[in-house]
């Protein structure tokens, strides 16, 4: 590997329809960092793969991702498609013997997250999966002060996570109305919520669900109405391997979507993680009080801010950090834990409760 990371991005475009994170979150942070650089990207078509490559700064526009997979140029590829998408291309890249970072979620199922992730382990290569919360400022600094005991021995939690629900939508997001394609309420704001709560307080021991499907139409931009089935609404209650209480409500909702609050108990006082936005993208606050001490501000310490002055604000951010803490790893130098391991654990997280819900019955985890 050179002196720098050479990153190839997949789904980083010019072309307007879709999400935009490649564009909006991972060439940002790429370019706010010393230690990598935008080597390559790729789309489907010649023409937005040159486009992409000039407007984004990038040295080579590749139309064949087999070619960018091949190319002794790139030392990490970079998965930022429509998550249906997602298998073909991790597994090309990791046969290819390349570094593999993909967007959460990692598969539209757990048996393809766990396809990939089993690839990648055969193969003895690093991997890094999208779930940015965990390298949120914000996050670390909970984390610490809860394993710190800062707070006693927790007792119960409550996450809640709230999202606009888009009623309307182009041909570039109306497909996540599609439960199969695995990209909704429950994997992407429950998913990164529920790996940031995880995150502080660790795993889940039992659980029970409801899931449900509350808006069942959207429209597509001539106004048609389009069938939903993607789950928009989900209850959890369990119990985490540490033998705290937990609460989960994630829900997109019409109005006045509140954003995300982690708020936890312990027997010497309370804690609470939360932001307007999502925990994944920040930035959130730290809340703390001891005993009887109402609720006061925790600035989180400069420690936990890993990447240059300067680094975009907003979507780019986190990612940003993701891409410093895993920078050793990538160089040979240790473990990466937000890994397609990680990312198989909260595919099988999102699975039981699905099965719990569908059965009505509580389930364990292993």
């Amino acid at each position: 590997m050179t002196d720098k990371i050479r990153v190839g991005i997949v789904g980083a475009t010019v072309t307007q329809g879709g999400s935009g994170w490649g564009a909006n979150a991972h060439v940002p942070a790429l370019k706010a960092l010393p230690g990598y650089e935008l080597k390559a990207v790729c789309t489907a078509h010649e023409d937005t793969a040159k486009a992409s490559a000039a407007a984004f700064g990038a040295e080579r526009g590749f139309h064949r991702f087999s070619d960018m997979a091949a190319s002794p140029e790139v030392d990490l590829i970079v998965v930022c498609v429509r998550v249906p998408g997602h298998r073909e291309l991790v597994m090309a890249g990791l046969q290819a013997g390349k570094a593999v970072c993909c967007e959460w979620p990692l598969g539209a199922t757990l048996a393809e997250a766990q396809e990939m992730a089993g690839l990648a382990r055969q193969r003895s290569l690093n991997t890094i999966v999208g779930l940015q919360a965990r390298s949120d400022p914000a996050i670390l600094y909970a984390r610490d002060l809860v394993q710190g005991g800062y707070i006693g021995e927790v007792l119960t939690a409550h996450l809640h996570a709230s999202v606009p629900a888009v009623l309307q939508r182009g041909p570039g997001r109306i497909w996540q109305g599609v439960r199969a394609n695995g990209a909704n309420t429950m994997t992407i704001a429950g998913g990164h919520a529920i790996d940031a709560m995880c995150a502080v307080l660790g795993e889940f021991a039992e659980l029970a669900a409801r899931v449900s499907t509350r808006i069942p139409e959207w429209r597509d931009m001539s106004g048609k109405p389009v069938p939903v089935d993607s789950p928009d609404s989900i209850n959890v209650v369990g119990r985490l391997a540490s033998g705290a209480e937990v609460s989960i409500n994630v829900a997109a909702v019409p109005s006045n979507p509140s954003g995300n609050r982690l708020e936890i108990h312990g027997r010497e006082g309370a804690l609470v993680v939360r932001t307007d936005g999502s925990l994944n993208i920040g930035p959130s606050q730290v809340h703390a009080g001891k005993g009887k001490e109402p609720m006061a501000p925790m600035p989180v310490p400069s420690k936990y801010r890993v990447v240059p002055e300067g680094t975009p604000a907003g979507q780019a951010y986190n990612v940003a950090q993701a891409y410093t803490r895993a920078a050793g790893a990538l160089r040979g130098g240790g473990s990466f834990d937000v890994d397609f391991n990680l990312a198989v654990q909260r595919h099988k997280l999102i699975d039981a409760i699905e099965r719990s819900s569908a059965t009505g019955r509580s389930v364990k985890l292993d």
